[in-house]
């Protein structure tokens, strides 16, 4: 766990008891602060019964609080408590910002924080990977794994001083006012969780504060596909010295690709890029990193290779939510002589139309359209691809592999939200799997392809 005496003696509220909120604390208790804490589920406060006062901050007196730690998931943009914390003059923080104000109490260490809209999930988890296989110490937390609190501090090793690897989403940004990261990645920035902003501007402008928090002298290297990233590349330009904000390069290591299976596509290959350059500047040199890249298997549902079956493909994209992160999943496969792609889409649009999609869409053999913007995607497919309106994703994979033939891919990359069928992402891309599983090795779907455990 990591603690700081910059918190003893003082007093902090808690809203939201899960995952980063209980971290948050347990630290703080830790740490000698004054908890108050707060969750609507009685299960939730159980946890802190009897070492902390229970009581909902909304309806307490705030003066003289430090600050007031929410989850990221707070709807901080129309939730009271914003309101009723800024009414005290509270900061209304997150548990990232409790670690920024922890590190002066911490062994020598580097942060690398890495944002985008889409890719920090997979940028994230490689740079970690680059980074403990070259020796030093590292730790993945943030919008990924473990909450970053809940972790013991790093010590440095015979390689040198450990390195904090964070997936930082603009909703953990926008609850940190601290957070100088010595290497920083933006990766892109596309229209995503507007309900969460007034404007694209408003979240394009989240983006930017992780960048706006570093030092002169601290790395930042931007992703070059949208002009919302540029924009924020040149603002960091102008205040910086040379070479330290900087655009990825991806064609430097383009012909090394065909050497990471768990890298393929062109967005990969960006957040191949990206990561390179922060290890460069953590001083991986290229033997090491080359042989992490060859090693790195990838994260689950996120382009996830769950094998050849009759010489077809199999591809879990679940976390492919909106249509910008769906479209590299479909220009990872270009037609070999004829369109290869069966791409499973649909589920709970985030907006209307293909988007980037559109641009791949020779690349698709049929579309079999599941969810409730199912029939929405049909509608826009049907004049230019071959489309089987199925509605549940098990009937999708069936009718896929009835269709595909040697040499092709079976992707699910759903271009939606999952709310409409599923409780989330992941639950969508284990369905996936366990479907998949059933129908290639002969045994019986039954009790995988029923309805209701899709509900789930």
């Amino acid at each position: 766990m990591i603690i700081s005496p910059a918190f003893t003696g003082k007093r902090y509220a808690v809203l939201g008891l899960a995952r980063s909120g209980l971290a948050a604390a347990e630290a703080l208790l830790a740490s000698g602060a004054e908890v108050i804490a707060w969750d609507r589920q009685e299960v939730a406060r159980e946890k802190l019964e009897g070492r902390v006062t229970l009581a909902d901050p909304l309806e307490m007196d705030l003066s003289g609080f430090a600050g007031v730690i929410v989850s990221p998931g707070v709807p901080i943009n129309t939730h009271p408590i914003a309101g009723r914390a800024e009414s005290y003059g509270v900061p209304l923080i997150g548990d990232v910002e409790l670690f920024a104000q922890a590190r002066a109490d911490l062994p020598p260490h580097r942060v690398v924080g890495i944002t985008g809209t889409n890719g920090k999930s997979t940028t994230t988890a490689l740079v970690y990977h680059i980074v403990k296989s070259a020796g030093l110490p590292a730790l993945m937390g943030g919008n990924i794994g473990l909450p970053i609190l809940d972790q013991e501090p790093l010590q440095p090793n015979g390689a040198g001083v450990g390195v904090y690897v964070l997936e930082l989403s603009s909703y953990q940004i926008d609850l940190t006012g601290s957070l100088a990261c010595d290497a920083a990645a933006l990766l892109n920035i596309t229209p995503d969780h507007l309900d969460r902003y007034d404007s694209f501007d408003h979240y394009a402008f989240s983006k930017s504060r992780l960048f706006a928090m570093q030092q002169d002298d601290q790395f930042a290297v931007f992703g070059c596909g949208d002009e919302p990233t540029r924009a924020v590349m040149l603002a960091e330009q102008s205040r910086r010295a040379a070479g330290r904000a900087v655009p990825i390069y991806p064609a430097a290591i383009e012909t090394l690709q065909s050497e990471w299976p768990s890298l393929q596509g062109p967005h990969n290959l960006e957040n191949a890029a990206a990561a390179v350059a922060i290890a460069e500047e953590l001083g991986i040199g290229p033997d090491q990193w080359r042989a992490a890249l060859q090693s790195f298997t990838g994260l689950p549902h996120r382009m996830e290779r769950l094998g050849e079956f009759g010489g077809v493909l199999f591809i879990n994209d679940s976390k492919a939510t909106n249509p910008a992160s769906a479209a590299p999943a479909l220009a990872a496969f270009p037609p070999d002589h004829r369109p290869r792609v069966h791409w499973i889409v649909g589920g709970l649009a985030k907006e209307d139309g293909l988007g980037e999609c559109a641009r791949y869409l020779d690349n698709i053999a049929a579309a079999y359209t599941i969810g409730e913007s199912g029939p929405r995607f049909a509608e826009l497919l049907e004049d230019r691809v071959k489309v089987h309106r199925c509605e549940m994703l098990c009937t999708a994979v069936q009718q896929a592999i009835v269709d595909a033939a040697p040499g092709d891919v079976v992707l699910l990359s759903p271009a939606c939200a999952s709310f409409d069928q599923f409780r989330d992402y992941e639950r969508r891309g284990e369905h996936f799997r366990d479907i998949v599983t059933a129908l290639t090795s002969g045994k019986s779907p039954a009790g995988v392809l029923d309805d209701g455990r899709e509900m789930a």
